[in-house]
């Protein structure tokens, strides 16, 4: 595995990958990844993810163009494609996700394989809010969910 680190207005990430991205992870939160001991330190490889991640964080890049592997469940895989939908500086609900996965009765499970999102700010799962339009649970904490939204309102 080959790893780098981003540091970001939201916190240092932890970019990594075997041969593609698979994993950004927060600094905190419940699905923090930490470097094995074999893991190799290299920013080369991730050179046009960290080069995104600059434009997104300071509001010139609002669609990310990256090559990734995301392992999964089928369920998982079509909650993510549809969150990819998402367009910047909107928001929708978890039951209007379920919807446009054809399940609209699956918010919950939405909502899980929202958290199990291993590409969060590419795949833009901060982009999914409670139906009452409040913010709910967050891979990297709600600041960090705010923080990402405020930032879409504001270059938007």
């Amino acid at each position: 595995m080959v790893f780098c680190y981003y540091d970001s207005p939201v916190g240092q990430l932890l970019v990594g990958g075997e041969k593609k991205l698979q994993f950004i992870s927060f600094p905190k939160g419940k699905e923090v990844v930490t470097p094995g001991p074999d893991w190799l330190y290299a920013n080369q490889p991730f050179s046009k993810v960290l080069f995104q991640l600059d434009r997104y964080f300071n509001g010139t890049l609002t669609q990310f163009s990256l090559d990734f592997v995301l392992t999964g469940t089928v369920f998982q895989g079509r909650v993510w494609q549809e969150l990819a939908k998402i367009p910047y500086g909107t928001t929708i609900s978890y039951g209007e996700l379920a919807l446009r996965i054809g399940n609209p009765k699956a918010s919950r499970a939405v909502g899980m394989a929202n958290a199990k999102n291993p590409l969060p700010i590419v795949i833009p799962c901060h982009r999914v809010i409670g139906k009452n339009g409040k913010l709910t649970g967050f891979g990297g904490g709600l600041d960090v969910k705010k923080k990402l939204l405020a930032l879409e309102q504001q270059a938007a």
